[in-house]
């Protein structure tokens, strides 16, 4: 399994190889190769910082003589007209990491920004906003990233981190209990010690869950909020809760009011707006 920085590796240069590709003609016909410079990178509109750190690993992947100076980092609240970073080096190297870098800075500023406005939306409650495996492809860990940077909690990074039985799991597999049952089977066999999720959509199937045991969370999914208040106070405490389905940034505090652990969010990684900002000659 590929570690984060391993990945990062690959992505920077899968990401170059598809910018740059056999060269990038407009910038080495004009900018001689030994001409020096600086750039800014400039926000243009208010939020979340998100992809500092990752940045600077694009200006040293490609070119490691790059100088950068960093003015605001990660998990910062930025505004309108802010330096976030000063970089100097060769003219031709500014001009072919600019858009790798501001693709991944702005996607991560994005996420980073929307998410902090979800975890503010829930100020003063239990409940903490997860993110989803509806990110894109490739991109999942930085995307991830830039949750935590927002404020949010990861849940699952992918299939291999954490047991969900999902309805068409348990659809599958002839019934809850014989879902549960098969987990714990193949955990034991194979000697791994993961996390139990399973996915209700009623409660007759919460009851079953109830009856079987043997998880760690619930997900209520595409409950109302009535019912969802309901489902809270059967399990009582003995799972962690989850609400997932349906839930809009407008009706996401009620939830919250319920009392489940956890909500999670797709809308953070698979509609989210880029923040707005630029990179410039100074």
């Amino acid at each position: 399994m590929y570690t984060v920085d391993q990945l990062e590796d690959i992505l920077i240069d899968l990401a170059f190889a598809e910018d740059i590709g056999d060269g990038d003609h407009t910038t080495l016909c004009c900018i001689p190769e030994d001409a020096m410079g600086k750039s800014q990178l400039i926000i243009k509109e208010d939020g979340i910082l998100a992809g500092v750190e990752l940045a600077k690993k694009v200006f040293a992947h490609f070119d490691d003589t790059m100088v950068v100076d960093v003015m605001i980092n990660d998990g910062t609240r930025v505004k309108k007209g802010d330096i976030a970073m000063v970089v100097t080096g060769k003219i031709r190297s500014l001009l072919q990491t600019e858009r790798l870098m501001l693709n991944i800075m702005q996607r991560m500023s994005g996420i980073a920004t929307m998410t902090d406005k979800y975890v503010a939306r829930l100020e003063g409650t239990k409940t903490r906003i997860l993110d989803t495996r509806k990110t894109t492809p490739g991109l999942r860990m930085l995307e991830k990233q830039a949750v935590k940077i927002g404020g949010g909690v990861n849940h699952r990074i992918g299939l291999f981190d954490m047991i969900l039985l999902k309805d068409n799991h348990v659809d599958f597999s002839g019934g809850i209990s014989n879902a549960i049952n098969r987990c714990h089977k193949y955990l034991e066999e194979k000697g791994l010690n993961l996390k139990i999720e399973i996915e209700v959509r009623n409660f007759d199937e919460l009851q079953q869950v109830l009856d079987c045991g043997g998880v760690d969370r619930i997900m209520l999914d595409n409950f109302s909020v009535e019912n969802t208040k309901k489902a809270v106070e059967i399990i009582a405490g003995r799972y962690e809760t989850e609400s997932s389905g349906g839930i809009t940034f407008d009706t996401i505090r009620q939830y919250a009011e319920c009392g489940v652990d956890f909500i999670s969010v797709g809308a953070l990684t698979h509609s989210v707006k880029g923040l707005d900002m630029s990179f410039k000659a100074c």
